[in-house]
């Protein structure tokens, strides 16, 4: 004989991200999946009646009960099952966030179990066994406050039957038919606990499926945040922290650090000749093209439109202005053919080494001094300051 409320794991792992929304904020298809969630448990409840009824219908039939009561247990039990239904399909139980309203559906099953073990003492263990599915039932879903409630009420309840009368609670195994009915009792029992920790289990393998799912998402979506939609560089906001990080690493390490303010040469043109969709083309094969020929220290960020930020730890003398003189000469040797005949783009940039007086505001001053300069100067060039 059992009252336990089951589903499907799969489709009740589902609730995870229901937890983090308020009763408020629960968006439709949120409270549509709870109402089928809640009718799958109500049928596996309705399903454990019938099959309590089953084996006290063996008992009345062996004359240990009334022929009333499996009709009565059965009854009572879908007017439980039936009055939560409503409340469920009116939508109450989404007020609460515990919209199972799981306290009060073990009290009735439990309220129950106590009547017909006060009602027929002769078969009472059968309804006591029936208490431990309701409380692996209630495992799932309560927290350690509504696990204190309930209990509390099973003691009261428990209290009551043992301590307030002096019936004789037995189970009867005087016949064939008696033994097997209290055979089947337990075996029931045994088996849908058994299933709640399959169960349980089961859903545990799932939530940690999903933790693991969802931190790659936030690991994901962190990365979007940090990097420019077009050129997958790091977009502005990220490439200035990390030069805050990188001067004020410098500072601590003595160690040189230098960067570079990079432009694109006469890239309106490009795209009042050729069409934006090209010119986002030309911006993203320029990024590639720097992800392949700087070092895996150097960070690499977009500025803003087509003026980009290199970060070179590490680097000093003249070596800064090496490195841009080679990535210049890569960038002008391109076949930029491939996207419009005759095509070709160059790029200048303005390379700085931190001096001790910098701040990032002054050293991206800097660079942009030497960038105009590069310009000045005809583009396709270098500059220092």
């Amino acid at each position: 004989m059992s009252t336990a409320a089951t589903s499907f794991p799969e489709r009740n792992a589902a609730e995870v991200a229901d937890l983090v929304l308020t009763p408020e904020a629960a968006a439709p298809d949120v409270l549509a999946r709870r109402v089928r969630q809640r009718r799958q448990m109500y049928i596996g409840q309705a399903a454990s009646y019938s099959l309590g009824a089953s084996v006290l219908l063996l008992y009345a039939y062996g004359g240990a009960v009334s022929m009333a009561v499996p009709s009565l247990f059965w009854l009572g039990g879908l007017l439980i099952i039936g009055t939560f239904t409503v409340l469920s399909e009116a939508g109450f139980g989404d007020r609460f966030q515990d919209h199972y309203l799981t306290v009060f559906q073990i009290s009735a099953h439990m309220a129950l179990q106590l009547v017909f073990l006060l009602a027929v003492p002769t078969v009472g263990v059968a309804f006591l066994a029936v208490l431990f599915l309701i409380f692996a039932f209630g495992t799932l879903r309560m927290t350690s406050s509504q696990a204190m409630v309930t209990w509390g009420l099973a003691t009261c309840g428990l209290g009551l039957v043992f301590l307030g009368s002096d019936l004789p609670i037995g189970l009867p195994v005087k016949t064939r038919l008696e033994r097997t009915a209290s055979m089947l009792c337990f075996v029931l029992v045994i088996g849908q606990c058994a299933f709640l920790g399959l169960f349980g289990a089961t859903l545990r393998k799932i939530l940690y499926r999903r933790s693991i799912e969802l931190k790659a998402a936030y690991q994901r979506i962190e990365e979007l945040a940090e990097l420019d939609e077009l050129t997958g560089s790091y977009n502005r906001r990220c490439i200035m922290r990390l030069l805050d990080a990188e001067i004020e690493k410098s500072r601590q390490t003595s160690t040189p650090c230098a960067i570079a303010l990079i432009d694109l040469d006469w890239f309106k043109r490009i795209n009042d000749a050729h069409g934006h969709p090209v010119g986002d083309e030309v911006l993203r094969t320029f990024a590639i093209t720097m992800f392949a020929n700087i070092r895996p220290a150097d960070s690499f960020g977009r500025y803003g439109g087509e003026e980009f930020l290199l970060l070179l730890p590490d680097t000093s003398g003249d070596s800064p202005q090496r490195m841009l003189e080679r990535l210049r000469s890569i960038v002008a040797d391109l076949d930029w053919s491939a996207f419009s005949p005759g095509m070709h783009v160059t790029i200048s940039a303005g390379v700085v080494t931190l001096r001790d007086v910098d701040t990032a505001d002054t050293f991206l001053a800097r660079a942009d001094r030497a960038l105009y300069s590069a310009k000045a100067q005809g583009r396709n060039r270098i500059a220092t300051s």
